[in-house]
């Protein structure tokens, strides 16, 4: 009877602990941020010169995001290219569409990773 007693007790405690950060992980999922149209953000390139040469000031770049089990990739917005930032960044404005930090802008052979403007 006793081991019944205690067993329970741990069980209770141990479900009573998890739920703070089933609600953590809920409440981070809802404040992702999005940015919209006139935003400026920043393109990581990872300082690749195939990235340096291929892409242009003033150039349009559609955005893709990928989603599900199968990260399907799809176009959720352009971004507009307006200049260089060091050696590893473009800063871009958003043109069309919801776009969320992680999303990439993909241009030919080039894919970029979509930051917020610090």
């Amino acid at each position: 009877m006793k081991r019944k007693v205690v067993f329970l007790t741990a069980a209770v405690f141990s479900m009573s602990m998890a739920l703070p950060f089933a609600v953590a992980a809920e409440k981070k999922a809802k404040s992702e941020v999005v940015m919209k149209m006139g935003k400026k953000v920043h393109l990581f390139h990872g300082g690749k010169v195939g990235a340096q040469t291929e892409i242009a000031v003033g150039d349009a770049i559609t955005v893709y995001r990928a989603s599900g089990k199968t990260r399907q990739e799809k176009e959720v917005g352009q971004v507009r290219v307006l200049s260089f930032i060091g050696e590893h960044y473009f800063e871009a404005e958003i043109i069309k569409g919801e776009i969320k930090v992680g999303d990439i802008a993909r241009k030919d052979a080039t894919s970029l990773l979509v930051q917020p403007a610090r």
